[in-house]
């Protein structure tokens, strides 16, 4: 198996508890290997022909590439939003142990846990 890609995912929550329990989720179900809140931001966007502006909670998701499909299905499965942002963004360098424990940290029982 070749080396494998890791992903940092990045969604906003409307507030804390539910920023909280969508990390909870997603590394309980070894969809990440770790989801980071992080403090309140302002988001200015348009949204159904409007300026909005709203306070929300980012949250790095840090996942290995081939988890992204469930990551997103998780996401969208419990977020709030009619449209949540949900982006990925590739890492293309990292501390080699850190990405080794995404790794690890993201394979359930049925993939494999050794990567090159």
């Amino acid at each position: 198996m070749g080396r494998m890609e890791t992903l940092l995912v990045i969604t906003t929550l409307p507030d804390a508890p539910s920023a909280r329990a969508l990390a909870a989720h997603l590394v309980e179900m070894r969809l990440a290997a770790c989801a980071s809140l992080l403090a309140p931001c302002r988001s200015v966007y348009r949204w159904e022909e409007r300026v909005e502006d709203a306070e929300e909670v980012p949250l790095l998701i840090k996942t290995a590439a081939d988890r992204y499909p469930a990551v997103e299905a998780a996401i969208l499965e419990r977020h709030p939003y009619e449209l949540p942002e949900i982006v990925a963004v590739p890492v293309t360098q990292g501390l080699p142990a850190y990405l080794g424990w995404v790794m690890a940290e993201t394979r359930p029982a049925d993939l494999p846990t050794r990567i090159t």
